[in-house]
């Protein structure tokens, strides 16, 4: 392949380097000079060129692009035309993308003109996703290296392993304290997981977290034809004669393999019975966030074997993100400790909806709303009070006057609620575990509330985040373990973070409450009436 620059009329059947831009006149990369285009050059004054032709035994770069992606595409991989130098492969149908990663490797060794890109290796994927591409550097290349690419990827380098597995069987085991909220959450949860491979639960069940009630649950759902089962255990898999594998082997089955080196997803198990695999989820199986029990269901369901090996080498690439109700390094785990919370009073707010009075100033049993809220406070087991002011703050520092508590300021309390939740995280003590942010205008809010929620906080068990709850219904004040307070100074606007409750859902704890204290919060005058009639 010859490159360099040519006269116009010298660079006949030659194709453009660079995209040319002179005058009125455009010609772009890759374009092949013929008569219209040397007329066109010589018009608008060009002298010189820089093109690139082909020689005898050269092909060009779609040619070359279109046969490497043939070779390497196997079953149920579509290819489309190439196009400047670039082949595109996609999905046939939805699956499991299998990759031979050594054909794959080979291809990219022929030479540094020939590039070769795919997916991660067993991505699940849709009919019509993209992929892998196949890339030409130059605008062509020697045909012996195409010959070698083609000849390297032998037999395809890349399938689409369709999923097989549609019918799956639920065993959820019970012990006290496991909400059947949580099992409603986790069936639904799986359901939208299966639901991409065209799989569906065709029966679930709830049993005692033992052995021989389990091994009839499992026994009964391979009966009732169960590609796959699942079992979700109300206490997580601790050895290989646990509770769950024990019912495994109990009904003449085999566990394969305990643990993986994905993170989260570590406490997961395969299994057979009766040639059907068995799967003992992780924990963190109830969650929607990718995990390690996602690599491994999707195969499965595609009908790929996971073999100890297969597990074994998930180590690299495992860590998927930080576990917030892992107990960090540094931290005590003893339960009687980690709970140095630290009380937030929002008393910042402009109480537009209360007609023109400042909410906080207005009285309940001959005090302000606000000294209420911060005495309760100040009662609790709360390692310091910290008060948050903006509108009319002088007034509120007087409706304090005599309180130990510490004043920070939020300049931007016109903006709403997260400026008044930033400064408060803000001032919290270094040494503090956490902060339970209190309402200002919640006066219904007593000391003993505040110390459930801090004698409920415990990070060693994985209770990061404790909200009261009445009938399913959550209510205020929230403790926020540390860990989360760079997620609240990210807060922005009149928007407070009800979204991360919901986002860091594994790591709520929830205190009953009776009544409307957690709720009523004083809004307007009507508000006001209610507290003042309760």
């Amino acid at each position: 392949m010859k490159f360099g620059p040519a006269s116009p009329a010298d660079a006949v059947g030659g194709v453009t380097v660079h995209t040319l831009r002179q005058g009125s006149l455009v010609l772009k990369k890759g374009t092949t000079i013929g008569a219209a285009e040397v007329e066109a050059l010589t018009r608008a004054g060009v002298k010189e060129i820089v093109v690139v032709r082909l020689e005898q035994g050269d092909v060009s770069e779609d040619v070359a692009a279109a046969g490497i992606a043939q070779a390497v595409a196997g079953d149920g991989i579509n290819v489309e035309r190439a196009f400047t130098g670039r082949a595109n492969l996609f999905a046939a149908r939805p699956g499991v993308l299998v990759i031979d990663r050594a054909k794959v490797d080979r291809v990219n060794a022929v030479d540094e003109a020939i590039t070769f890109a795919t997916l991660t290796a067993y991505k699940p994927v849709v009919e019509g996703e993209m992929v892998a591409t196949v890339k030409l550097i130059p605008f062509g290349v020697e045909a012996k290296l195409r010959d070698a690419a083609v000849a390297a990827a032998s037999g395809g380098a890349l399938r689409i392993a369709p999923y097989v597995i549609k019918r799956v069987g639920i065993v959820s085991t019970l012990l006290p304290g496991l909400s059947p909220k949580v099992v409603e959450k986790t069936l639904r949860v799986t359901a939208e997981r299966l639901a991409p491979a065209g799989a569906t639960i065709i029966a679930e069940r709830r049993v005692p977290h033992d052995e021989s009630t389990l091994k009839n649950a499992i026994t009964e759902l391979l009966g009732l034809g169960a590609e796959l089962v699942i079992v979700f255990g109300a206490s997580a898999i601790a050895d290989r004669r646990d509770v769950i594998p024990a019912a495994i082997s109990g009904i003449g089955g085999e566990v394969e393999h305990f643990g993986m080196p994905v993170d989260p997803g570590n406490l997961l198990l395969i299994g057979n019975a009766k040639g059907v695999p068995v799967l003992g989820a992780p924990g963190c199986a109830r969650s929607p966030v990718e995990n390690g029990f996602d690599w491994v269901l999707m195969r499965l369901l595609a009908g790929l074997k996971v073999t100890r090996s297969d597990l074994t080498g998930m180590g690299v690439g495992g860590l998927l993100m930080e576990i917030v109700t892992r107990p960090q390094p540094r931290e005590s785990l003893a339960s009687d400790t980690n709970r140095n919370v630290a009380a937030i009073i929002l008393a910042a707010g402009r109480s537009t909806r209360m007609g023109g009075p400042n909410k906080l100033l207005a009285e309940l049993g001959g005090k302000p709303l606000v000294r209420i809220v911060t005495e309760q406070a100040l009662a609790s087991k709360a390692q310091g009070v910290i008060v948050v002011t903006g509108h009319q703050a002088d007034d509120v520092q007087k409706a304090l006057h005599g309180l130990k508590v510490t004043f920070a300021h939020n300049p931007d309390f016109a903006e709403g609620l997260a400026g008044s939740v930033k400064a408060g995280i803000a001032a919290v003590p270094v040494g503090a575990d956490g902060a339970v942010i209190c309402l200002g205008d919640m006066p219904l809010i007593e000391a003993r509330l505040i110390d459930r929620m801090i004698e409920s906080f415990a990070p060693d068990r994985g209770n990061l985040i404790v909200v009261p709850v009445s009938n399913g219904r959550r209510g205020n004040p929230v403790l926020w373990s540390r860990r989360f307070f760079n997620e609240l100074l990210t807060l922005d606007g009149d928007i407070g973070a009800r979204h991360l409750i919901e986002k860091h859902g594994e790591a709520v704890a929830e205190v009953p409450v009776e009544g409307h204290s957690a709720f009523l919060d004083i809004d307007t005058p009507e508000a006001l009436e209610t507290a003042r009639n309760s």
